[in-house]
């Protein structure tokens, strides 16, 4: 996913949770501090948490250093690139999704899971992550592990619209991902995409969809 080109002015405010004798919250003060200057954050708000333990407690933080920029959350260290990323993607259209995929690709699937409990639409964040050819293996199998989190919930009935088209996607990694994902979802409207793909070219799309088609023919 490609990078939005930099802002001087931003409206991004950025939280860092600290604590005396870490040896690395200093270099995450030095790097948010400076995007503060570079105009890149709007603001910075630092915690002591020895001195304002409350503060991490109710975020639920056990170490230090922990910063939010914007909506991510990024708990050690990080270098002075990767926040002013995540600093630049936090201001942008597609930032959340880039940050869904990062979460799946560092084996943190569990905070994706208490955001999509918590905001059912970023769910379909993740259907365009599928969408994409280059998103990586780590990331569709964590996809698919969310997806599967939900399985028999009315919730995943609403990504059979947007899942469809990724049926026809000239890749065929896609085509057989979003097959298995339409039939998670265990809609019967999912069906007849699933049945036209069961003469699929690629014998992994075919085999996934066949299986599907028998899963929701034996529901309905």
């Amino acid at each position: 996913m490609s990078v939005p080109p930099e802002s001087p002015v931003s409206t991004i405010s950025a939280l860092l949770l600290i604590a005396p004798g870490c040896p690395h919250c200093a270099g995450m003060l030095e790097g948010l501090g400076a995007l503060v200057k570079e105009g890149r954050l709007a603001r910075l708000e630092v915690v002591n948490i020895a001195v304002e333990p409350a503060v991490a407690q109710e975020l639920g933080i056990r170490s230090v250093p922990w910063a939010r920029v914007g909506d991510f959350h990024l708990p050690g260290l990080h270098t002075p690139g990767e926040l002013r990323h995540w600093a630049e993607m936090a201001g942008h259209e597609d930032g959340m999704t880039a940050y869904l995929a990062d979460l799946l690709a560092t084996a943190r699937r569990h905070e994706v899971l208490e955001r999509v409990r918590a905001d059912s639409a970023l769910l379909l964040r993740l259907v365009d992550l599928l969408g994409d050819p280059d998103t990586a293996l780590s990331v569709r199998i964590g996809i698919m592990a969310t997806f599967e989190e939900f399985q028999g919930n009315e919730t995943l009935e609403t990504l059979v619209g947007p899942l469809i088209p990724h049926t026809s996607h000239v890749d065929a990694r896609v085509r057989a991902d979003a097959c298995h994902a339409l039939t998670l979802t265990g809609s019967a409207r999912a069906l007849p995409a699933l049945q036209a793909c069961v003469d699929d070219p690629d014998p992994e799309v075919r085999e996934t969809a066949a299986d599907g088609v028998e899963l929701l023919e034996r529901a309905v």
